[in-house]
């Protein structure tokens, strides 16, 4: 693996704002100057719209990257040096149905919304096509590509990396941004240089060090602002501006730290019973992003720009240059950033840059624990904070309360460990035995019914993945 002439292999590249992030920032680092990135989805449409944005992108920043379109998993990999995988196993589509089908047996929001893992897009009970595609392109890294990193990215990321990392031998690194929700914190303190440090578990992550550049410990600042919070002044500009939501300063209240970005959406039933529930404690007038308006608000606009993206294919493909697209709309601020000098926040360019160049590098990273985190099970993924040079990752000593590890990471290490187990086994047996301790269940019969036809669909669904080339 050299520093120049690197092959980066994207799957599901038609996740066009991903990918458009990921294009950016490999178009400010000279160091991987004449990569050849190979684009490979399902929606042939999408990522030739990518192709299209991405070899206009790179015009712009005046890089030097090679594009192309691939058909199947091992033409993605085989002699890739890198492999990112964003892909949503049937889409959006398929989370609509399975969720409709478990409402439908009297379980809001689907089976899948359980203690300490209500985000919608991450399912693990009924997302057997997803795991079954991480486990196709780690299988096909291993076979075509044995030197080659995995980084993933698709959800559900804790679920993947200890998947993959236990069923196969090939290096990974599962990568999410939810740690930047720190900012959110230091701004409200009107902190503007800190120090810190999270760990968890992904969508499960806590503020472990909080300091001033000189060692203040900031934790004092927000226990001052505890004292005056007033959960009913919380006003979310979005549903997904939950950071310094009620729930959020409830859970540091009860755990003893702050809970960081998706591990807010990932509480207790005491949040999530239903939409006034959500909404008490989220804010109007969405009740968060997982509620029934929180999640048709971002799929809509997942949509929206997806749909601009589009028309920004079609008009650089009659003549327009990227940076005079304008569309007088909210997608100027996404235009701007993937036009900024400014990496996106997204990891997985930073941390190929650190990997071939060897540039130390600190990342937010997911994999496997081996005694990272104190009291946590070895074989699972754990969240934690590394510095990166070349191969060698340097982990910092994590530590995290055996509050928070007891009551919080433990019993959602025991969900993720099980949803595995039921999903490598195939066994609906496995599930019920969840369902059966589920709040939502009134009786077994409840139970059977919806197993019956719910997992007809899965088992459907990830044989289609299994069959894909």
């Amino acid at each position: 693996m050299g520093g120049t002439g690197l092959r980066i292999g994207i799957i599901g590249a038609g996740s066009a704002v991903f990918s458009m992030k990921i294009v950016s920032d490999l178009c400010k680092f000279p160091s991987l100057s004449d990569s050849h990135v190979v684009l490979m989805d399902v929606d042939r449409t999408r990522v030739e719209n990518v192709l299209v944005l991405a070899k206009e992108l790179t015009k712009y920043f005046n890089a030097k990257l090679k594009f192309s379109i691939v058909e199947t998993i091992k033409n993605a990999v085989e002699g890739s040096d890198f492999v990112i995988n964003t892909a949503l196993a049937g889409g959006h589509g398929y989370l609509d149905l399975v969720r409709s089908i478990g409402e439908k047996h009297g379980y809001y929001r689907g089976i899948d919304a359980q203690n300490f893992n209500f985000v919608s897009d991450y399912l693990n009970l009924t997302n057997w096509n997803q795991l079954t595609l991480f486990l196709k392109i780690a299988r096909t890294i291993e076979k075509y590509a044995p030197n080659a990193w995995y980084l993933q990215a698709a959800n559900p990321v804790m679920e993947g990396t200890t998947l993959v990392s236990t069923q196969t031998g090939i290096k990974m690194v599962g990568f999410c941004h939810g740690h930047h929700a720190v900012e959110a914190i230091a701004k409200f303190l009107g902190v503007s240089e800190y120090e810190w440090q999270v760990g968890g578990v992904n969508h499960g992550i806590w503020l472990t060090k909080f300091r001033t550049k000189d060692g203040k410990d900031l934790y004092k600042e927000v226990e001052k602002a505890l004292q005056k919070t007033r959960y009913e002044e919380f006003k979310p500009s979005n549903p997904f501006d939950d950071q310094l939501s009620p729930v959020a300063w409830e859970m540091y209240k009860l755990y003893g730290l702050f809970p960081i970005g998706d591990t807010v959406r990932n509480s207790t039933w005491k949040y999530h019973r239903d939409l006034q529930t959500k909404i008490k404690w989220y804010g109007a007038p969405w009740g968060g992003a997982d509620s029934e308006i929180g999640w048709k608000w971002y799929v809509e606009e997942l949509s929206r720009v997806v749909g601009v993206i589009d028309m920004f294919a079609k008009m650089v493909r009659e003549g327009a240059k990227i940076n005079e697209l304008k569309t007088g709309t909210q997608i100027d601020d996404y235009l701007k950033e993937i036009l900024s000098e400014k990496i996106s926040g997204e990891q997985h360019v930073p941390f190929i840059n650190s990997v071939v160049s060897k540039v130390p590098g600190r990342f937010v990273v997911n994999v496997l624990n081996k005694g990272k985190i104190k009291n946590l099970e070895d074989d699972v993924a754990v969240e934690i904070c590394a510095t990166v040079c070349g191969e060698k990752f340097e982990y910092e000593e994590t530590h995290i309360p055996e509050r928070v590890v007891n009551w919080y990471l433990k019993p959602r290490i025991l969900l993720a460990k099980q949803a595995i187990d039921a999903f490598l086994n195939k066994d609906v047996r496995l599930i019920a035995d969840i369902l059966e301790r589920d709040p939502r269940t009134k009786s077994t019969e409840q139970v059977e019914k919806l197993i019956a036809e719910l997992y007809t669909v899965v088992r459907q669904e990830a044989e289609k993945v299994e069959q894909q080339e």
